[in-house]
């Protein structure tokens, strides 16, 4: 992008926390007279007072942002006189927004939670969008389809999580991926990096949700202490950089300042460090390849005492085995795992299964399901059904 252009950009799930932090780097910009970005569409679930208010905020000189909101119920109807721009309601909302606002070119921030951002990212890649992907489903379920369609595109599919990003940014050192002996993800460890695996059989639901450095939704806080996070990380790694299971790993590094390594085969190793801010990939993501000051927090130097590194403990920590199993077994064995981990977390946030058994019951969901070959959406969403429905079973066992 030229820097003297504006970037249309489209923001799917801007009432999250990507959606709004990515928001407050393009207001970042406004403020100081930079102008980066025009929001040219915005889309939400189902809180269409805060969809409202940003779509207030982000009108420029084309008018509203186009609005997308899955829950149709969320947004008056009419809507407020303010709000001039089109509005698309139902499940498939976002998907419609694209196919008939976005341009080849536009830039789609993808941070729709669940397997309901999958569509939406495979629409931006038809329009010619670029993607700055925060949407873990897109690949752990789907990559065999997304990754294929992107290239066909000639599109980029730029990652926002900041282990990701990291990676992503590190790998620019290379010309080839031959030179890359691995790449590591870092993991904060969450709150039970120090606990004894009888302690964590213990584990109440708020004692899984007291997360050490990072807030988050109770879904992914869970993930974050039961390391499942960074296994639906390392698969992936696996498809944005088209790595083997024996070429990606993970380590325990309790101050999220270093987000990622590269080991290249010379011996050399690169990492990205940064203060546990997303707006710093967020906008990275959004600005690459050029670079710009912004609203995130900086490294203090002087106040780094030190940075601490340990191996994930597989008998605590079993997510990170499994990862690697799927990996290696491709087809659609990653959307059994996100499906199962999906119900299983469900189970212990509802107090059906204590805090070991979501590793336990993926890992018994895993074993049930033979593993099938994926050429489409359909095969994606089909795996994704049947891993549920048997991952309930279990939990009912």
């Amino acid at each position: 992008m030229s820097r003297d252009r504006f970037r249309r950009v489209f923001i799917l799930g801007s009432t999250g926390s990507i959606g709004t932090s990515a928001l407050d780097v393009v207001r970042d910009f406004d403020r100081r007279g930079a102008r980066r970005f025009v929001v040219a569409g915005l889309a939400a679930a189902r809180n269409g007072t805060l969809l409202a208010e940003q779509a207030q905020e982000f009108r420029g000189d084309h008018g509203t942002p186009a609005l997308a909101i899955a829950d149709g119920n969320g947004l008056a109807d009419p809507p407020p006189e303010s709000l001039s721009g089109r509005i698309y309601r139902g499940a498939d909302a976002a998907c419609e927004m694209l196919a008939e606002e976005a341009r080849p070119g536009d830039l789609v921030l993808a941070a729709m939670v669940g397997a309901a951002g999958i569509r939406p990212v495979l629409a931006a890649i038809a329009c010619g969008c670029d993607i700055a992907l925060a949407n873990k489903e897109a690949l752990v379920a789907a990559g065999a389809v997304v990754m294929p369609a992107a290239a066909r595109a000639g599109v980029r599919i730029i990652p926002v999580d900041s282990e990701h990003n990291a990676l992503f940014q590190c790998l620019k050192a290379s010309t080839s991926m031959e030179e890359v002996r691995r790449v590591v993800l870092t993991a904060s460890g969450g709150p039970f990096r120090l606990k004894s695996r009888e302690e964590m059989s213990r584990a109440r639901i708020e004692d899984a949700l007291a997360h050490p450095t990072w807030r988050m939704g109770a879904k992914v806080t869970i993930d974050s202490a039961s390391l499942m996070n960074k296994a639906l990380e390392l698969v992936e790694a696996h498809w944005l950089f088209g790595l083997g299971a024996e070429r990606i790993d993970a380590i325990i590094h309790p101050q999220s300042v270093v987000h990622g390594f590269v080991e290249y085969l010379d011996g050399s190793v690169l990492a990205q460090l940064s203060p546990p801010d997303m707006r710093t990939p967020i906008q990275q993501a959004l600005c690459d390849p050029e670079r710009f000051d912004g609203p995130s927090r900086k490294l203090d130097f002087a106040a780094l005492r030190s940075l601490d590194f340990e191996p994930v403990d597989h008998a605590r920590f079993p997510a990170i085995s499994l990862a690697h199993r799927v990996i290696a077994a491709g087809g659609d064995s990653g959307a059994v795992l996100n499906a199962a981990n999906e119900v299983a977390v469900a189970a212990f946030l509802g107090g059906r299964i204590g805090f070991l058994e979501i590793a336990e019951l993926v890992r018994e969901t895993l074993d049930a399901t033979p593993v099938s070959r994926v050429s489409s959406l359909d095969d994606v969403l089909a795996a994704d059904r049947s891993a549920r429905a048997r991952a309930e079973s279990l939990v009912h066992a």
